[in-house]
């Protein structure tokens, strides 16, 4: 391992889950928009109400967007944790170890006093990929604590 390592993780089934629920939700509400003016409900429907519903569509694809913006970013000098909206950055010398608990969702770091901080780059659903994000962080850990 060379001092110069970098280690970046972002999730990869959760962006592709994201991505096609925002698809989802936009065309829904864009549909819904354009039926509205054609319902025979008795309620009149203006076009600032399909551009508000459209744009409740655009609010909601964007926020279900936000779940595929985590990343971790590792050096020999501490790990930057970006999570949906906080990033947080850590030095080794505070975190305690990288954990994965059986049956859990992200990984996370295990800290002082009981506490932990959620990895949500590092997600079950990708496998391999997180198996390998998981060690990759343990040997900077390792090499940080040992060096």
């Amino acid at each position: 391992m060379t001092g110069s390592e970098v280690v970046v993780v972002r999730p990869r089934r959760a962006l592709v889950m994201c991505s096609v629920l925002a698809v989802i939700l936009l065309a829904t509400f864009v549909v819904v928009a354009v039926l509205l003016r054609g319902s025979d409900t008795g309620v009149i429907f203006q076009p600032s109400d399909q551009a508000a519903m459209i744009g409740i569509g655009v609010l909601l694809a964007a926020g279900t967007m936000l779940f595929a913006t985590a990343r971790v970013k590792a050096d020999a000098d501490g790990i930057e944790v970006r999570n949906v909206l906080l990033t947080k950055k850590f030095a080794w010398s505070e975190v305690l170890s990288v954990s994965f608990p059986d049956g859990a969702s992200w990984a996370r770091l295990e800290l002082p006093d009981d506490e932990y901080y959620s990895v949500m780059a590092v997600q079950a659903v990708d496998r391999e990929r997180a198996v390998a994000a998981v060690r990759a962080l343990r040997r900077l850990h390792k090499a940080a604590w040992n060096g």
